[in-house]
C-alpha cells in the first residue's frame, strides 16, 4: 500500500509542477507538458515492479501509436478557444481526438497495427 501511495504522490507532484510552471511561462509549461513524463514514470514503475521486458516495450510501442491521433487536438484548441469558450472547446477537442483516433486506427490496421 505504501508503494501505491508513493506512486500517486510522485505522479501527482509532477502534474502539479507542470501546471504551476505553465502559470508562469507558456513556453516552458508547454515544453514540460509535451515531454512524455507520464510515460517515463509508467516505464519506471513497470520496471521497478519487475514486469517483463515485453510488457514494458509494448507499453512504449502503443503509447507512440496512441499519441499520434491526439496531435490535431493541440492545433484545434487554440483556434476554437476564442470562438467557443473553454468548456465547449474542450468537449470539441475530445470529439476531434476520438474521431482522429478511430480514423487513425482504421488506417494503421492496413499495416498490421491493431489499436482497437
Amino acid at each position: 500500500m505504501g508503494w501505491l501511495v508513493t506512486k500517486y504522490l510522485i505522479t501527482a507532484a509532477i502534474v502539479v509542477l507542470v501546471s504551476e510552471v505553465a502559470k508562469r511561462s507558456d513556453r516552458l509549461g508547454g515544453l514540460l507538458a509535451a515531454l512524455p513524463l507520464v510515460t517515463v514514470l509508467v516505464l519506471i514503475w513497470l520496471y521497478v515492479e519487475r514486469q517483463p521486458q515485453s510488457k514494458i516495450a509494448n507499453h512504449a510501442w502503443y503509447t507512440f501509436w496512441y499519441v499520434v491521433p491526439t496531435l490535431p487536438m493541440f492545433l484545434a484548441f487554440p483556434l476554437l478557444l476564442p470562438r467557443l469558450g473553454f468548456w465547449p472547446t474542450l468537449l470539441a477537442c475530445v470529439v476531434i481526438t476520438v474521431v482522429c483516433f478511430w480514423l487513425f486506427a482504421l488506417l494503421v490496421r492496413r499495416f498490421g497495427i491493431e489499436l482497437l
